[in-house]
């Protein structure tokens, strides 16, 4: 086997084995979130069974190119059917509970896909011709390790970008079923199976219905039925509803929406004020409101052009800055009236960087001395989950005591909004007692 083939097949290995990892965990993100919990088993998962395929692939000992062909077929069926957009919405609504969807997505496809790619090099290097087996194996492990590298950042930061996640799948499937036609040589049945993999593939991943679909969201714009609303439609990211809109004069928004409108333009009223927004959602809080000046950010660049072409039907107000929530208001010298976190990636899920005290210590530095945070949380409505208690004591913990108002107390999981101010500090609490009752004293010294 010449060696520009054999580094050709290793390298193709490389760029789609980790790129179909790369595309399972952004495939999770809608259903799972993508904290350290989801990531670290998932890579742990992928490793794992790439171990197992190398010490599969040393116990080969005929028919190397075969192998090695069949492997890549299977790869480019499981990456282009089990990585599909459809498929694993299928799995996560159908496999109950969620955590029997995850392993089932694990252990049916990413893991066995793993384990066949991991045999390549291992199979490989028995036809390579070179004078040391070390020389054989560190070439093969440079050129798969090439492919890993250009993998991970081609398929992420150019594929799925510019033309989407079921994009990026695709391609996989294609650049596998490349790899079993350099290896088929005149092999008609393998031909046949890999131009009907790569139909296969196809049909699955360029009928998946959403409206656009990015490196780091799923957007899906769509109407919905709500009394009393001029057809009303929601814009959802990631499965989770981020926003609503209707063409009624004015129209109608999310109620959280609403409320944050009230605390900013009738409690406070703010007239004539920099407002920073964290998270963009569908642009609706500055929607038609020119008394003030608003700054979007946002991860996703795209996410300005979805919403106002296909959930606005026209312009958004204000600035839009496509960048990390954290690393933005860490690298700003710009200063607000009012700061309003609104960060999520799917419907409970803030990523993990963007709850800590150090986070909320940097949206305290970029307020103005008499400015406001506004956050927007989704909690349980009782506010007993360790992680609501911990969140809210997050928070107070840098701003002091906030007002905090649950708009759905009925409800497994409401919206929660938090008002803190910049000119409060946060100071020990002390309990009244009937022995040492000092409240009236308290009170005297509030007035």
């Amino acid at each position: 086997m010449s060696r520009t083939l054999l580094y050709a097949i290793v390298f193709i290995e490389g760029f789609c084995s980790l790129g179909a990892e790369v595309i399972a965990l952004r495939r999770l993100v809608p259903h799972v979130g993508s904290s350290i919990v989801v990531t670290a088993p998932t890579i742990g998962f992928f490793l794992l069974a790439l171990a197992l395929g190398y010490a599969s692939g040393a116990r080969v000992a005929a028919d190397y190119k075969l192998v090695v062909a069949r492997n890549f077929l299977i790869s480019a069926a499981l990456a282009g059917i089990g990585l599909a957009g459809i498929s694993v919405d299928w799995m996560f609504t159908h496999l109950q509970p969620v955590m029997v969807a995850y392993l089932f997505f694990i252990g049916g496809v990413l893991c066995p896909l793993a384990w066949l790619l991991g045999q390549t090099v291992p199979i490989l290097t028995n036809l390579m011709q070179a004078e040391r087996t070390g020389e054989a194996s560190g070439l093969a492990l440079y050129w798969s390790t090439l492919g890993s590298f250009l993998g991970s950042l081609t398929l992420s930061l150019i594929v799925m970008q510019w033309l989407g996640v079921s994009a990026a799948v695709f391609a996989c499937a294609f650049g596998l079923v490349i790899g079993v036609l350099l290896l088929a040589s005149r092999n008609l049945k393998l031909a046949a199976l890999s131009v009907l993999t790569v139909t296969t593939a196809a049909g699955f991943n360029f009928q998946h219905d959403v409206t656009a679909d990015t490196a780091y969201a799923e957007y899906i714009v769509g109407p919905v039925e709500l009394a009393g609303q001029q057809e009303p439609r929601a814009f959802m990211v990631n499965k989770s509803l981020a926003s609503l809109i209707d063409d009624s004069e004015p129209p109608n928004y999310t109620r959280y929406i609403r409320h944050l409108r009230q605390i900013l333009l009738d409690d406070l009223c703010f007239r004539d004020k920099e407002i920073l927004v964290l998270g963009a959602g569908g642009f609706t809080l500055s929607h038609r409101e020119p008394l003030n000046r608003y700054t979007y950010v946002d991860i996703d660049p795209a996410i300005r052009d979805i919403a106002e072409k296909h959930f606005l039907r026209e312009p958004s107000r204000g600035e839009f800055i496509a960048d990390d929530a954290r690393r933005f208001i860490a690298t700003t010298e710009r200063r607000f009236d009012a700061v309003v976190v609104d960060v999520y990636s799917s419907h409970t899920s803030i990523p993990s960087h963007l709850v800590t005290r150090e986070f909320w210590a940097g949206t305290r530095r970029v307020l103005k001395p008499e400015g406001v945070l506004l956050a927007n949380l989704i909690l349980d409505g009782k506010l007993e989950t360790p992680y609501a208690r911990n969140l809210l004591a997050t928070i107070e913990s840098v701003f002091g005591r906030c007002a905090v108002d649950v708009l759905h107390k009925a409800k497994a999981l409401a919206n929660v909004e938090v008002s803190c101010f910049a000119s409060s500090q946060p100071t020990p609490s002390g309990i009244y007692v009937d022995e040492k009752n000092r409240a009236d004293l308290d009170l005297a010294r509030s007035r």
